[in-house]
C-alpha cells in the first residue's frame, strides 16, 4: 500500500498540487499537514508513520515535505527501512527500493540542507550589509514618537496607570510596556 504524506508551513497554503500528485503515484491514504517543517509537532505525519506497515510505501512529493534538516529525513527514513517500509519522493525521483534509490535518498538530503544552509547565510549577510548602511530591520513600530513623547508626559503624573495612558492613546499596555524604560514608571525621572 502507498500512502502519501502533504505538508505546507502556513494554513495560508494549500496542499492541492502535492495531493494531486500522491493520488496520480497510486497512493490510497494522504496525510496532511499545515505547519513548519522543522517542529517535531506534526500529528499527521505521525498518524502516518503509524499507519504504515511492512511492505508499504511512504510517498511525498518533495524530501523537504518530509523534514528541513538532514537529521530528522535520515531519522525517519532509517527507521521506515528498519520497518521494511520503503520511501519515495516523486520529484526528487527517489526511491528506497533498491542500493541506488538509497544512495541517490542521502545525496538529495545533504544536497537539500546545503541549499537551506547557503540561504540562512546568505539572508544573514543581507541583513548585516543592511544594518551597516543603516538600514532597520523588522515591523514598524506601532508607536510614533509623539505618541510615546505624550506618554512620557502623561506617565509623569503618578494618578495615571500605563494601562490608561495605553487605552487614551490607543495602543495596548503591552506595547506601552515594551517601549518604556526597563522598569516601567520608575524608570521614569522623577519616578
Amino acid at each position: 500500500m502507498r500512502i502519501g504524506y502533504a505538508r505546507v508551513s502556513t494554513v495560508d497554503q494549500n496542499t492541492d498540487m502535492q495531493i494531486d500528485a500522491l493520488k496520480a503515484d497510486g497512493c490510497e491514504t494522504i496525510y496532511t499537514d499545515k505547519r513548519s517543517g522543522s517542529t517535531q509537532d506534526r500529528p499527521e505525519l505521525m498518524a502516518a508513520l503509524k499507519a504504515l506497515r511492512q511492505g508499504d510505501t511512504l510517498v511525498v512529493w518533495k524530501l523537504d515535505r518530509l523534514a528541513r534538516n538532514l537529521d530528522d529525513l535520515r531519522s525517519i527514513v532509517r527507521d521506515l527501512e528498519a520497518r521494511g517500509i520503503e520511501f519515495r519522493s516523486i520529484r526528487d525521483q527517489i526511491d528506497t527500493g533498491g542500493a541506488a534509490g538509497r544512495l541517490i535518498f542521502n545525496l538529495f538530503a545533504s544536497l537539500a540542507e546545503f541549499e537551506r544552509d547557503m540561504i540562512r547565510e546568505r539572508t544573514m549577510a543581507g541583513l548585516a550589509a543592511a544594518r551597516a548602511r543603516g538600514k532597520k530591520g523588522g515591523r514598524p513600530s506601532k508607536v510614533s514618537t509623539k505618541s510615546l513623547n505624550q506618554a512620557r508626559t502623561l506617565l509623569s503624573d503618578e494618578a495615571n496607570t500605563v494601562e490608561d495612558v495605553a487605552k487614551r492613546l490607543g495602543i495596548a499596555a503591552s506595547t506601552l510596556y515594551r517601549h518604556l524604560p526597563k522598569g516601567g514608571r520608575s524608570a521614569l525621572p522623577g519616578g
